[in-house]
């Protein structure tokens, strides 16, 4: 099985890297950042509160086996990177309920790799 790191943007000012370690998430991840899919553009996962190694700028990261593409979500699960960062402790309660995160302005910018050790 693979690994590969993608980052998203909301902001310009705002990046987020995810890791996949899922064959078809990644190729599906892959086709985003070629422009070939369209539709399921948006990611999806369950945070962590915990900083990942790959990802330093945020407290959180996402549960590589929890993340998805959608299309459209739910409005509970929207925020963007900064307010989850600020409300981290509220997360995963009435913030967040059960620690799903889809940002719906979420867009895929790049693939990034990370040398491994």
């Amino acid at each position: 099985m693979a690994t590969a790191y993608f980052a998203f943007q909301q902001r310009p000012d705002q990046e987020f890297i995810f890791e996949l370690n899922d064959d078809e998430r990644i190729a599906h991840a892959r086709r985003i950042v070629s422009g070939e899919e369209r539709e399921r553009v948006h990611v999806m996962g369950r945070i962590i509160k915990r900083q990942a190694p790959y990802n330093p700028r945020w407290d959180f990261h996402l549960s590589p086996d929890t993340i998805h593409f959608f299309d459209y979500a739910i409005e509970v699960c929207d925020a963007n990177m900064q307010e989850v960062e600020d409300h981290l402790p509220e997360a995963c309660g009435a913030f967040l309920p059960g620690c799903d995160w889809c940002p719906w302005d979420s867009k895929i910018t790049r693939e990034i790799h990370i040398p491994m050790p």
